[in-house]
This record gives C-alpha cells, structure tokens and sequence, in this order.
C-alpha cells in the first residue's frame, strides 16, 4: 500500500492548512493508499546553524527531533508539504525543516529520499502562494524527489475559509490521486535504492 506523509508546516493546530491536508487524507484512502499527518509544530526543531558537522558524521549536533523527522519521511513513498503563506514565503517552521532535512539530506548522499514523490500545497489569503511553492518545489527537487502536479493553491483568510474554496480542495484531491498512480508507478525505482544501499 502506498504511504503518503502529510506535513503541516502551520503553526497553528486545526486552522485551513490543516484543513486542506485533511482533506488529502481522505482522498488518500479514496486511491487505496494510507496517509498519515504530522504537524511540524508537534515536533521540536531548531534552526540551521550551518556548522557543516553533518558532512562529517552524516549526522546532525543538534539536540532535537530532527531525526525522528527525518525517519517519518524515509518510511513514507509520498510526502507532501503544506504551508500557509506568512509573508509571501512558507512558514518559519517549515523553513526551519527544509534547511535541517534539507542539509541532512544532501551529508547522506542524497539517497534517503531518492524517487520518493513529492508533493506541494500553499494556504494563502491572495498572494505569496507562488514563492511558497516555489520553495518546497526546489527543496523536493534537491531531494531528489520525482515532483507531481499540480502545485496546489488555497484561498483562505479566516480560519475554516479554506472548505470553501472548492477549486483549491479539487486540486488538492487531484494531487493527491496523482501521487498515488505515480508513486504505485515507481515502486521498483524505491526497491532499487533500497536494494542498492547497503
């Protein structure tokens, strides 16, 4: 069965990014695959210092859940990443999980996510969403990620607008659907990796 990994990068729990990804989940069983969320705000993560030590030990000095992290997304086939826009970029937070997973990442070969599908949604009240996806595109490309379409954008202000932006959710389902027939597609490629890495 195919393993989607939700990633909210709100800080807030139950507010429209949530919302959205819920909404993915349900979609998720729709296809026959299996979704599960995880809140980035759950999670203890620092920022980046940029000390480079991860090139050394492929591990990383700082004490925190990076690693716990890091294992949610290695186990998964599908990871989709969600933010609300703040200031016309992703949220702090999930900024915050792209430099850490992102450097761990690139110390460890690049291997650990290699043909994993990613995916991207951006919350947004009018504008920004554009640099928001922009961001977790680069971040799934640098993985090595096979990036699926299309790049989702949700219209909403207040907390519960995002179920009434019906096109945004649609499309939100549509990747999701997308996800699954191309992550079912690559299976072998992810086999492979996972053969290969010893």
């Amino acid at each position: 069965m195919v393993k989607i990994l939700c990633i909210n990068g709100s800080p807030r729990r139950g507010g429209n990014t949530e919302a959205v990804l819920r909404e993915a989940i349900d979609a998720a069983a729709e296809e026959g695959a299996e979704a599960e969320l995880m809140n980035l705000v759950d999670y203890d993560l620092k920022p980046c210092t940029g000390c480079e030590a991860c090139f050394e030990a492929e591990a990383c000095t700082i004490d925190d859940n990076i690693e716990q992290v890091f294992e949610k997304m290695r186990g998964a086939d599908a990871v989709i990443l969600a933010s609300p826009v703040y200031f016309f970029n992703v949220t702090a937070q999930m900024k915050t999980f792209i430099d850490r997973v992102g450097y761990l990442n690139i110390a460890r070969g690049r291997r650990p996510f290699r043909n994993k599908v990613g995916g991207a949604i951006a919350v947004a009240a009018r504008t920004g969403s554009s640099d928001a996806l922009s961001q977790i595109a680069l971040f799934l490309s640098a993985s090595r990620m096979i990036t699926v379409a299309p790049q989702v954008t949700v219209l909403a202000s207040e907390k519960g607008d995002a179920s009434g932006d019906t096109r945004g959710m649609d499309d939100a389902r549509e990747l999701v659907a997308n996800m699954v027939q191309v992550a079912r597609a690559t299976a072998s490629l992810r086999s492979a990796r996972l053969g290969n890495a010893g």
